[in-house]
């Protein structure tokens, strides 16, 4: 349905079982059995190809690859094409396939118009119909930016830009992205709340959209612990995506099959450690997900917890923060608005949301043998949050 070719297939196919005997995150995406699928973003970036495809050569390539930073090479089939008769514009669409995720956007014709701009101008970004426009600080991008989040912008941008040397372009190019039925769509998301107006966001940090139903992603964790604790690793990391996990490979050297791919299900690998412990473990995972840990939550899902920003205006005064940066706080748009609103006075809430999860971890552990640590980090990876590691009792 709109895409094709090697992608999140290939550790579900050949060699999963080779995987799986070897542990880490791939073992645990083989071991659900779930389809993967594809991120708007890696739906827009072919589009945009095919788009300035086009409008160099006059001919549309159908299908059109793309590569994405996992190494996937997949394949997208072209749902509508047009290209201007005086080749001002072009515009391709993709259906976005989500795979076996419940994703609200699955289906949905992700749209991409590209147009020449004058020398020297770069690649610009639109938000077409049913693609969101910023209106709130706290976000990765600027107030009145089209909401194309930093990792899909890189993507359609390096994209572009190999189209342009191979057919003599000069990469100068609007690109405005639009969904059909997008701001309809959107109101089943937390856009409106976080004032992304008028639509959707275009997203993806990876391009692969990483299925799982409940009792399948928590069976992988238990699996993922057991052939840790099989290989002797006395050190695991539960992560709550790829960007953590390099963080957390960064930081402390871990093999493969020492990372666990914990998602939103911060209780299910606490809760399974109770019972099979290690050594130490790492929590590593985005600042606001690891704040709804720290406030308690054993399930990270937007849909079944939020962050507590009035929670975090209590620890950012443990900090040191006044009443007048308290209430800033509390009010805020997001928990990065947060974390950046209390950077600015001199205030470590990363490092207090990071204890607060450490301490959550150790009541949730209930005195098992394992010593804990938290790094929070921001969108981009950089860690905003570190708590020293704590065992039971300390």
């Amino acid at each position: 349905m709109g895409a094709s070719g090697g992608g999140p297939a290939e550790p579900q196919g050949r060699g999963a079982s080779q995987k799986s005997a070897a542990g880490g995150r791939s073992a645990q995406l083989a071991h659900t059995g779930l389809r993967s699928g594809w991120t708007t973003g890696a739906c827009a970036t072919a589009a945009s190809a095919a788009a300035y495809t086009a409008l160099l050569t006059g001919e549309f390539p159908d299908p059109v690859q793309i590569a994405l930073p996992k190494g996937h090479t997949p394949s997208f089939a072209l749902a509508k094409e047009e290209l201007a008769a005086d080749r001002s514009w072009a515009m391709a669409a993709v259906v976005k396939d989500a795979g076996d995720d419940p994703d609200v956007t699955h289906g949905a014709l992700i749209r991409v118009t590209v147009r020449e701009l004058p020398t020297g101008s770069g690649v610009v970004f639109r938000a077409g119909p049913g693609v969101g426009t910023v209106t709130r600080p706290g976000l990765p991008l600027d107030v009145g930016e089209p909401a194309i989040n930093p990792v899909p912008r890189q993507l359609i941008s390096g994209h572009l830009a190999e189209v342009a040397a191979r057919y003599g372009g000069r990469g100068d190019v609007e690109v405005e992205v639009s969904v059909d039925h997008g701001e309809e769509i959107a109101r089943s998301t937390w856009n409106p709340r976080l004032g992304i107006l008028g639509g959707l966001s275009i997203l993806g940090t990876t391009g692969v959209v990483v299925p799982y139903s409940c009792s399948a992603w928590i069976d992988s964790i238990r699996r993922g612990v057991d052939v840790a604790r099989a290989a002797g690793r006395r050190h695991v990391a539960g992560c709550t995506g790829s960007t953590s996990e390099k963080v957390a490979v960064a930081l402390h050297g871990l093999p493969e099959d020492a990372l666990l791919d914990m998602g939103d299900f911060a209780g299910a690998v606490l809760k399974y450690v109770r019972r099979h412990p290690v050594e130490r473990l790492t929590v590593c995972g985005g600042f606001a997900k690891l704040s709804k840990l720290a406030a308690g939550h054993l399930d990270l899902h937007s849909a079944r917890s939020q962050v507590d920003k009035g929670f975090l205006a209590e620890l950012a005064r443990l900090g040191g923060a006044d009443e007048a940066l308290a209430a800033e706080v509390a009010g805020a748009n997001t928990g990065l608005g947060a974390l950046q609103l209390c950077a600015a006075a001199g205030v470590p809430l990363g490092d207090l949301v990071a204890a607060a999860a450490r301490d959550e971890a150790l009541a949730v552990l209930r005195g098992a043998p394992v010593t804990v640590d938290v790094v929070c980090i921001d969108r981009a990876g950089l860690v905003v949050g570190r708590s020293e590691p704590r065992g039971p009792g300390a």
